[in-house]
């Protein structure tokens, strides 16, 4: 498989692309960011670009992938809507048209989060922002949409998919970019276990997120929003 990826930098995006580099059957990874990871292997390659709402000069990058992560994201604290909207609305929609245009057959996959509005009409600005956003992203004409004949459970195959994670639990030493984060898990990482036990609905990690992506690029998944235990599940198949 050929992944593009979006947001590697970020806590989440650092967990998927450590599974996709990890994954024998992924076979190229192309990075795409404002800056670059860092991150060096045989099967990665970065591609910087400064304006992510038009990818016009970089579409070519899309050509022949299976699979599109989009783990952009950033905290809507002390955010104006309008610049919220750029980072969540305006870059995912760029991506998701490229993709369309040069790989119509293959899976978008966007992480938005729990509690997301799926009305795109509430009065939570980020809620509202992300469910516009999934609503869009749904609505894309991707050539292969449509129902696994090889399954029992009617799976969904081809097109987008919204992972809609709660509590995130950073593995394998990565660390968020957001301080107010970052301060959280210092308090919440000798706790995960309990609330693993106590909310299993509602915790998640970084491996997981990679892995269940991986399954959606290669399986589909049985719906087209999926929460944490959703995600859980496809992890762990």
């Amino acid at each position: 498989m050929k992944i593009v990826l979006f947001g590697a930098s970020g806590m989440i995006g650092q967990g998927v692309l450590r599974e996709c580099l990890s994954d024998p059957e992924v076979t190229a990874v192309v990075s795409v960011g404002r800056r670059a990871t860092g991150a060096a292997h045989p099967k990665l390659r970065e591609v910087v670009h400064g304006d992510l709402a038009d990818l016009t000069a970089i579409e070519h990058e899309f050509d022949g992938v299976d699979a599109c992560f989009d783990c952009l994201g950033v905290s809507s604290a002390g955010m104006r809507e309008a610049d919220y909207r750029r980072i969540t609305y305006d870059y995912a929609l760029a991506a998701g048209r490229a993709l369309v245009k040069h790989s119509p057959t293959a899976v978008l996959v966007f992480v938005s989060g729990a509690g997301t509005d799926s009305t795109g009409q509430g009065r939570s600005m980020w809620a509202r922002v992300k469910g516009q956003t999934e609503n869009t992203l749904l609505g894309l004409p991707f050539a292969n949409v449509g129902e696994s004949a090889e399954t029992g459970d009617a799976r969904k195959t081809g097109g987008a998919f919204m992972f809609r994670p709660a509590y995130i639990h950073a593995m394998h030493g990565i660390v968020s970019r957001t301080r107010l984060y970052r301060t959280l898990y210092v308090f919440t990482r000798p706790l995960f276990p309990v609330l693993k036990w106590l909310l299993p609905s509602h915790v998640t990690t970084t491996e997981n997120i990679g892995k269940a992506m991986l399954a959606v690029a290669r399986r589909g998944a049985p719906k087209r929003v999926l929460e944490s235990p959703d995600i859980e599940r496809l992890a762990t198949p």
